[in-house]
């Protein structure tokens, strides 16, 4: 289970207890289009609440199955904001094509979760029912072909598919830009020029010998500081670990006191 993930399960599950115990708190946080001026932040609280609790299991349920690997995939920062854009979508998109619908649930965000895991993981079977296998991108493309006949038909089934097609929409635009803007950056990187790990030791240890207040350390500490500069000296500072490493920059970050050897 990854953090936020779990953190999402955890926030449907006590939004959706809460709405329970005090019902006049489904109002404030569903998304009615025509109130949304009024309103503003339902377009995001909308996706933490449900109808009851079968709609809650089967988007939790979704979320635990595709939502760890396209985290670990994202970064857990990147994944959070992926996942409430793709709600945010699911709401503007109802907002233009079904303005008089009250919309709740997390179905827009999880449509955009499992775009992204079929985009990712296109052959990756999922067995519905725990029987049928059906592979990630064929998931994809039927949730968003009834997503489209159901939308357009005008259907009356009590499912918020403009919030479908919003999280679809966006989920697959995040994840073009993202992409996008992770490869400019690794081409970045690739065309800095590399400077070379001798001078990069020789400038580590001239740093070492010049900040170093000696005069002010610790017996203890000077002598510890003394043997791993010999090291480096006759070895590399490449031959240090990490944790020596850090202890002599923690030495070389110390303050200097003027009056530290005052009489």
């Amino acid at each position: 289970m990854t953090p936020r993930v779990q953190l999402l399960l955890v926030l449907n599950i006590v939004i959706h207890v809460a709405t329970i115990a005090m019902p006049g708190l489904r109002a404030e946080l569903a998304f009615v289009p025509a109130l949304v001026l009024r309103q503003p932040w339902t377009m995001v609280t909308y996706a933490f609440v449900h109808a009851d609790l079968m709609h809650l299991a089967v988007n939790l349920l979704m979320l635990f199955f595709f939502g760890p690997r396209l985290e670990e995939r994202l970064g857990s920062r990147v994944f959070l904001s992926f996942y409430l854009l793709c709600g945010i979508g699911g709401a503007v998109l109802s907002f233009f094509i079904a303005p008089g619908v009250g919309v709740v649930g997390a179905s827009g965000a999880i449509f955009g979760v499992v775009v992204g895991f079929a985009r990712y993981w296109p052959r990756e079977e999922i067995y519905i029912w725990g029987i049928l296998p059906i592979q990630a991108r064929m998931l994809a493309i039927l949730m968003v072909i009834f997503s489209l006949v159901a939308g357009i038909s005008g259907a009356e089934d009590g499912i918020a598919h403009a919030a479908h097609l919003g999280g679809l929409v966006v989920g697959f635009l995040f994840l073009r830009r993202w992409e996008r803007q992770r490869h400019r950056r690794i081409v970045k990187q690739r065309s800095r020029p590399r400077v070379p790990l001798e001078v990069v030791e020789a400038e580590a240890l001239k740093r070492w010998e010049k900040t170093i207040p000696r005069d002010q350390l610790h017996e203890l500490n000077l002598e510890e500081v003394d043997q791993l500069l010999q090291k480096a000296r006759k070895s590399g500072a490449r031959t240090l670990t990490r944790d020596e490493r850090a202890f002599l920059d923690r030495m070389s970050k110390l303050k200097i006191d003027p009056a530290a050897n005052a009489g």
